[in-house]
């Protein structure tokens, strides 16, 4: 993983995008894996749509045929996405492990790991629903073999450059957010992801960091101002004069600003920020994208995303 400029220069100007560099020859290598029904063939076929090789269940054997020392070609790049998890042949942590430390190692191979997650409740659903038999839960209860995986791949998950939680984000929402993570707009370094999002359906677990913007007056009760979101001119100009916005976003940025360069000296390749407030539409959507909007004026790579305007079009 690389670095985002050092401590002492937060504003210096980002890297090309991840997959778009113009050495011939380079392989991008995504290794998608996570807990089984948490969305990974879903992924994949986003990552096709995409422009990527897409391979699920690929034996782990194969991987080195796939991906060979001195990966690329002189006649341009590859873009490959692996689903590999417990459902693979031969699959084991340590495996899986020492082979994306063999592919770390490849001076012609961009590596990145994305690791899919999701609640205990969320999957029992979705295998409930879908009536398919959980890898590890053949001879035992669902529960116990969904908490035996994760258990197992725990060392992945703290391997990954980019953790999802599927939880309470649609099929729909999932591809929208590759599609802005690897879709060609992403630089080699520290990457900010904005999320705005509802309470009421709770704080997204992929989050690194948490703001809660309850305090400000409610938009939702201004009877002009309720259908509308944080995107539109009315409610921020409704959220920008009360007194106590302008002293909480300097505090914000006055916090984050030292961070940043921080977090990206530590090697870290994805931060979440989460925005909430009760409805995720007034609220957290404008402050989501004024502290969008404060971070690329200061040099960073910035996504932006809001759950709760997702939530009601999917």
């Amino acid at each position: 993983m690389s670095e985002a400029g050092s401590p002492s220069s937060p504003s210096a100007p980002p890297e090309q995008a991840w997959g778009q560099r113009s050495e011939p020859g380079r392989t991008r290598l995504l290794l998608v894996t996570g807990m089984s029904g948490a969305g990974k063939t879903t992924a994949l076929k986003a990552l096709q749509d995409l422009g990527y090789e897409s391979i699920d269940h690929l034996p782990l054997a194969l991987l080195d045929k796939l991906v060979p020392a001195g990966a690329g070609s002189a006649a341009g790049e590859r873009r490959l996405a692996v689903g590999i998890n417990v459902r693979t042949r031969d699959f084991t942590v340590e495996a899986l492990m020492s082979e994306v430390k063999r592919l770390d190692a490849e001076a012609n191979l961009d590596v990145k790991v994305l690791f899919l997650s999701c609640d205990d409740d969320e999957l029992c659903r979705r295998y409930q629903e879908n009536r398919h038999r959980h890898p590890l839960a053949v001879d035992r209860p669902l529960f116990d073999g969904i908490a035996t995986e994760r258990q197992m791949i725990a060392p992945l998950r703290a391997r990954a450059d980019l953790t999802i939680d599927t939880t309470l984000i649609s099929p729909g929402a999932l591809k929208r957010r590759l599609e802005r993570t690897f879709g060609g707009a992403v630089e080699t370094g520290l990457v900010v992801l904005v999320v705005s999002f509802s309470y009421a359906t709770g704080v997204p677990r992929d989050a690194d960091l948490v703001f809660d913007v309850r305090f400000l007056a409610n938009p939702h009760y201004q009877p002009a101002l309720r259908p509308l979101t944080g995107r539109d001119a009315p409610v921020a100009g409704f959220i920008e004069r009360e007194a106590a916005f302008a002293p909480f976003f300097s505090s914000l940025t006055t916090l984050l600003e030292p961070l940043l360069p921080r977090y990206a000296a530590e090697g870290k390749t994805y931060l979440t920020i989460g925005v909430g407030c009760t409805g995720g539409r007034h609220r957290s959507v404008f402050v989501a994208e004024r502290l969008a909007a404060w971070l690329a004026s200061r040099g960073q790579h910035v996504l932006i995303e809001h759950r709760g305007l997702d939530r009601l079009v999917e």
